[in-house]
C-alpha cells in the first residue's frame, strides 16, 4: 500500500531494530503494529496505562519473534508435533507481512489489514495454500481478527492463536474470570488434565494452562491499576493462560528476570483438541476484542 495513501493518524516508519512499524493514532487510543509478524506491540487508550505488555529485552530482528504484545501463532501452537526443530508457534510470527489497507471507520477508529500468503517455504511445513489476513481496529476498544482462507485444492489442518500479553500492576494480585469449572491441560505440570475450580483463576506460580472447548469472554481484574480488562472472543474454542514466574523468566534471554510480575497472557486460540480443518475455498476468522473498564 502506498505510504502517501494512509489516512490521518496512520504512519508507516522505521521502528525498533529498523523494522517497519505502523502507528495508528486516534483521539481515543494509539497502537503500534510491526509488519514483521503482523505483530501488535502496543495499545493504550488515552489517559490509561498500556494494555499490552512488551519485554524491554525483546529482540527486534528479522527471523526472531518479538516478546510481548500479540504474536500470531500459525499453523501450529507450541512445538510442532512432528518436527522438534521447527519454530515454536509456527512461522507466521517470523514472516514479513504486507500492508494491504488502512481505513478510517464510521466511528473514527483506524482499521489496518495485513496479509501473508503461502509460498514455497511455508509449504515445507504446511501442505496447503493459504491467505492470512490480520485486521486491527483501534478506537477506545481494540479489535483483532485473524482470518485464514484455504486458497488451494486440498483441505489442511491447523492451529492458531492471538497470543496476547496483557500488562498488569502485579500478576500475583489479578483474578482471571470466565474459566470457572473448565477443564484444562496443565502444561506446567506434565500435561496433566485438570478442572478449574469455582473461583476465579489466581496466578501463584508458573502457569501454562490450555482450556479446550471453552468459549466466551474472559476478564482480568487488576486491583493495583484499578481496572478490568474484558477479552471478548469469537471463532475461538480454546483459551490459554500463561505466566513464566521466576525461574523460567530468568532462563529466557528475551525476558527480564523480574518482568514476570507485570504481565499475564490470556490467549484466544484454536489448539490441541480444537485444531481446525479448512476445506478448499473456505475461511475461518478468530476474533479478539479488548475493552478496558474502570474497576
Amino acid at each position: 500500500m502506498p505510504i502517501d495513501n494512509l489516512p490521518d493518524g496512520a504512519r508507516l516508519a522505521e521502528g525498533r531494530g529498523g523494522l517497519e512499524r505502523l502507528t495508528l493514532a486516534t483521539p481515543e487510543a494509539e497502537a503500534h503494529v510491526y509488519l514483521h509478524g503482523a505483530h501488535l506491540t502496543h495499545f493504550q487508550p488515552r489517559g490509561e496505562e498500556p494494555v499490552l505488555w512488551l519485554s524491554e529485552h525483546s529482540a527486534f530482528v528479522p527471523g526472531k519473534p518479538i516478546r510481548g504484545g500479540v504474536p500470531i501463532c500459525f499453523p501450529w501452537f507450541g512445538p510442532k508435533a512432528d518436527d522438534g526443530s521447527a519454530p515454536i508457534h509456527g512461522f507466521a510470527r517470523l514472516a514479513p507481512w504486507s500492508l494491504a489497507a488502512v481505513e478510517k471507520g464510521a466511528s473514527g477508529e483506524l482499521v489496518a489489514a495485513l496479509e501473508l500468503r503461502s509460498d514455497a517455504d511455508s509449504r515445507r511445513s504446511l501442505a496447503g495454500a493459504f491467505l492470512l489476513r490480520m485486521t486491527v481496529a483501534v478506537g477506545r476498544a481494540l479489535r483483532m481478527g485473524l482470518r485464514v482462507t484455504n486458497t488451494g485444492e486440498q483441505p489442511f489442518r491447523f492451529e492458531q492463536a492471538l497470543h496476547s500479553y496483557f500488562a498488569v500492576g502485579d500478576v500475583r494480585r489479578v483474578a482471571i474470570g470466565g474459566l470457572e469449572g473448565a477443564a484444562y491441560v496443565d502444561k506446567a505440570d506434565g500435561w496433566a488434565r485438570r478442572t478449574q475450580g469455582s473461583a476465579a483463576l489466581r496466578i501463584t506460580g508458573e502457569t501454562d494452562r490450555v482450556f479446550c472447548g471453552r468459549r466466551g469472554p474472559i476478564t482480568i481484574e487488576d486491583p493495583v491499576w484499578r481496572r478490568r480488562l474484558v477479552v471478548g472472543r469469537a471463532g475461538s474454542a480454546t483459551a490459554v493462560v500463561w505466566n513464566p514466574w521466576q525461574a523460567k523468566a530468568k532462563a529466557m534471554a528475551d525476558f527480564g528476570d523480574e518482568e514476570w510480575t507485570g504481565m499475564v497472557c490470556v490467549e484466544s486460540a484454536n489448539a490441541m483438541d480444537d485444531a481446525l480443518t479448512l476445506e478448499p475455498g473456505s475461511s475461518h476468522e478468530l476474533v479478539t476484542t479488548i475493552e478496558l473498564r474502570p474497576d
